[in-house]
């Protein structure tokens, strides 16, 4: 099997790494009885001369490794690339004295878990930004809370994510396949939406409170770290790039987001996005996610990935190589170049360093910018 080559952060910083729970926040929907807590993890700038001595963080523990099998019945090759199995990141790291950093809040994908996208995570870090990734309790493969218990995917979920499955599935494939304005295709999903997925509609609402519970966290216990003056970024992939989407359109403490190939599920009829937003896509999903470019007030970026599939927008592309799955492009040509998206876009509208993002089609990424609504 190949080796497992995983990219190293590029900013002027190393990074450290923490975890938090938020717990019993409020009633588990999903569990009726039950309370849903939330996990994070925080990845922050640090010196990298504090780091020298200390140990890298793990990447990939056994309780995840067992979820990552169930998901996708296959897990990274760790024997033969045993250097996969620890992040570029530092427990414990000391934190840059005397300075404060914009925050940026990631959502992992529905069946992803928190540290899906800790490349990029941890990229953004090294450049001057806080990242706090969120979990999801019972829909990521493995949710891990700080007192040491585990909640693993609920399977039962997958069922409910298309109902009936097969005419979901069908619905959605010709609304992939279809033409039209931005305006019709994001009414064709709508209805498939409303007839098929309703579970996945209702969903949102509790994510975006995951989110608003992590928020509340950072504010009372990371005061001297993150910089909330300019508001706060988001991004994430798939269903939690729908989530930054929502958190942008109806969060008045979310300043700008990205969406990372997320379907568009949920109650948006009457949303309008105030906030500068990209859209970063597959060619198989540019359908589903039209709402996007109707409906804005400020510009929305529109960044089109060549040769990739929905997966491969995350740490899977590295650790399993499966191009069928992950798409054709190389795992760190997309690396770079997802990186460079985010970097742009945040530096433009949280760092606010550049009136706009400096970004051009080249031979991996089509952009595109819709003005907003007159």
């Amino acid at each position: 099997m190949k080796k497992i080559s995983t990219p190293a952060p590029t900013g002027e910083y190393s990074v450290g790494t923490l975890t938090f729970t938020v717990r019993d926040d409020r009633e588990e929907m999903l569990n009726p009885g039950t309370m849903r807590s939330i996990a994070a993890r925080v990845y922050y700038p640090a010196l990298k001369e504090s780091v020298k001595e200390l140990p890298k963080a793990a990447a990939l523990s056994e309780n995840m490794l067992k979820g990552f099998k169930s998901a996708f019945k296959i897990v990274p090759d760790l024997v033969n690339s045993p250097e996969a199995g620890f992040s570029e990141c530092f427990p414990g790291a000391e934190r840059v004295p005397g300075r404060k950093f914009p925050l940026i809040v990631f959502n992992h994908a529905y069946n992803s878990y928190r540290e899906g996208n800790s490349f990029l995570c941890i990229d953004l870090a090294s450049h001057g930004y806080v990242v706090l990734s969120v979990a999801h309790s019972l829909e990521g493969i493995c949710t891990e809370f700080d007192d040491g218990s585990v909640l693993f995917f609920d399977k039962s979920l997958t069922k409910k994510m298309y109902q009936p499955m097969l005419g979901g599935l069908l619905a959605m494939y010709r609304l992939m396949k279809a033409k039209g304005t931005t305006e019709e295709l994001a009414r064709r999903f709508d209805e498939a939406q409303n007839k098929y997925c309703r579970f996945m509609m209702e969903r949102l609402p509790e994510w975006i409170k995951d989110n608003e519970a992590a928020l509340a966290y950072a504010r009372q216990h990371f005061s001297d770290l993150i910089d909330f003056g300019p508001g706060v970024g988001v991004s994430g992939h798939s269903m939690g790039g729908n989530t930054a989407y929502a958190l942008c359109a109806r969060n008045a403490d979310f300043a700008c987001g990205v969406n990372l190939d997320g379907a568009l599920f949920g109650y948006y009829t009457g949303d309008v996005q105030e906030k500068p937003f990209m859209q970063i896509s597959c060619r198989d999903n540019e359908n589903v996610v039209t709402r996007v470019y109707v409906r804005h007030t400020k510009p929305i970026y529109k960044v089109l990935f060549r040769d990739m599939k929905h997966m491969g927008f995350s740490d899977a592309k590295h650790l399993i190589p499966m191009k069928s799955v992950m798409g054709r492009l190389d795992p760190d040509v997309m690396h770079r170049q997802l990186c460079r998206c985010h970097l742009e876009f945040f530096d433009a509208f949280l760092k606010k360093t550049k009136k706009a993002p400096d970004l051009r089609s080249n031979e991996v990424i089509t952009v595109s910018v819709f003005q907003p609504d007159r």
